[in-house]
């Protein structure tokens, strides 16, 4: 099925890499020959008062010219995107408390075909909100790390498949199919140490099936030697120029993840590139 509605959260502070990522998001969005809606919440809390003395810069004549909220921000940033790009837009914005936030993003992407989430580095608010969204939106997330924003293409020509032959890649490589389809290389690559005939064997599988679907990929074993998988996966793209990552998200539970660590959350914490995440 290809990607037409897409869904894209706007999380965080109006900052230079923030922004970037919206534009960079639109941009896939406009590749993919989708609409793309945004969504901007706040949280429905308690605000402290200012206090302003009448005389000074931020005295009421002013403060309302100069003062725009971190939300308009983020729903300006996103217009302007979509408006060069000449894409089929559409925005929301609203209040929820702050326990919602998540949950309401996940309720929201589960009416689009893609999500795009801009990730910060090892940032525990953004890891919160893209763990819901694998476990309560039923969608893949395709994630933008915003540390590479400046350097990412949002058209994706090589990809890599992150294969370890369990259901959830292979969930990952199906809802990935239309960008798969339209990729120049699709390389499928697996961590393996010692004995990898089993895996090898699926990735020959997995060529095989991906081939009646119009897609050459290549398969190859990688050598972990002692990395986490996930930092193994990381150093393979960057170092082949790879410009998207597909892949499986939460081998056990998420609780159990989250304790003892693993190849979703090193991913998560720290994208090296465009990563496209089902569960």
């Amino acid at each position: 099925m290809p990607i037409k509605d897409v869904f894209l959260p706007l999380i965080g502070q109006p900052r230079g890499p923030a922004l970037a990522a919206i534009e960079k998001c639109v941009a896939v969005a406009a590749d993919l020959g989708a609409r793309i809606t945004a969504l901007a919440l706040e949280d429905d809390g308690f605000v402290r008062p200012k206090v302003v003395f009448p005389d000074g810069p931020d005295s009421a004549e002013t403060r309302g010219e100069r003062e725009v909220g971190d939300m308009q921000h983020l729903l300006n940033a996103f217009t302007n995107a979509a408006s060069r790009t000449g894409i089929r837009a559409q925005s929301r914005s609203g209040r929820v408390p702050a326990g919602q936030i998540a949950l309401t993003f996940a309720e929201h992407a589960r009416f689009s075909d893609l999500t795009l989430v801009p990730v910060k580095p090892h940032d525990s608010r953004t890891e919160n909100i893209v763990e819901t969204f694998l476990f309560e939106s039923g969608r893949p997330l395709l994630l933008c790390p915003e540390q590479h924003v400046e350097v990412l293409r949002p058209e994706f020509e090589n990809v890599m498949i992150a294969w370890d032959n369990s259901a959830r890649a292979a969930r990952a490589v199906g809802d990935a199919l239309p960008i798969l389809q339209a990729a120049a290389a699709v390389r499928v690559i697996t961590v393996a140490d010692g004995k990898a005939e089993p895996i090898a064997q699926s990735g020959t599988s997995l060529v095989d099936h991906l081939r009646e679907h119009g897609v050459y990929a290549s398969f190859e074993t990688v050598k972990g030697s002692g990395s986490s998988i996930g930092k193994v996966l990381g150093s393979w793209a960057q170092s082949h120029a790879i410009d998207a990552i597909v892949m499986g998200a939460y081998h056990h539970s998420r609780l159990n993840e989250i304790v003892w660590g693993g190849v979703t959350k090193t991913v998560i914490g720290q994208p090296p590139c465009w990563v496209m995440m089902s569960h």
